[in-house]
């Protein structure tokens, strides 16, 4: 059995971490759909959907909506989902908390964020990002 640097958001259906785990997430887990949120677009060789979230700027709000919507369009299709950023912290986690929080599974975002944290401890959401969270879920 190998040791996974991957984690299990929503078991055995959606799986989040790092750009480095897409190869052991495809060999292990059978997921359907990768979601790449990387703002850049390194080549991979394999089927990724790539959905930026851009730092900072005006579409922020745009890109991570876009993301989280990725996400539960693929969970309410009955497919099993991996998304990452380069390290699966940041952006990751960012969209582990507006997807928990558009699925039901959260009522808050700080519950979210500690559900998300749960399943992967070294999930930081920046500043910037959990303010477009706000304002993307502000009754949240």
């Amino acid at each position: 059995m190998s040791n996974k640097n991957y984690n299990e958001l929503i078991q055995d259906r959606v799986f989040i971490g790092g750009a480095d785990d897409v190869n052991d997430v495809l060999k292990n887990e059978n997921v359907d759909v990768i979601l790449d949120l990387r703002a850049e677009v390194p080549e991979v060789d394999y089927n990724r959907v790539h959905s930026p979230i851009f730092d900072d700027g005006e579409h922020q709000d745009e890109s991570i909506q876009k993301s989280i919507k990725h996400v539960v369009n693929a969970y309410n299709e009955g497919k099993k989902i991996y998304f990452h950023c380069g390290g699966g912290s940041g952006r990751t986690g960012t969209i582990a908390v507006g997807t928990l929080l558009s699925l039901g599974m959260a009522k808050t975002i700080e519950e979210a964020e500690a559900i998300a944290k749960e399943a992967r401890p070294k999930i930081k959401v920046k500043p910037e990002m959990k303010n477009s969270l706000k304002r993307l879920f502000p009754n949240a």
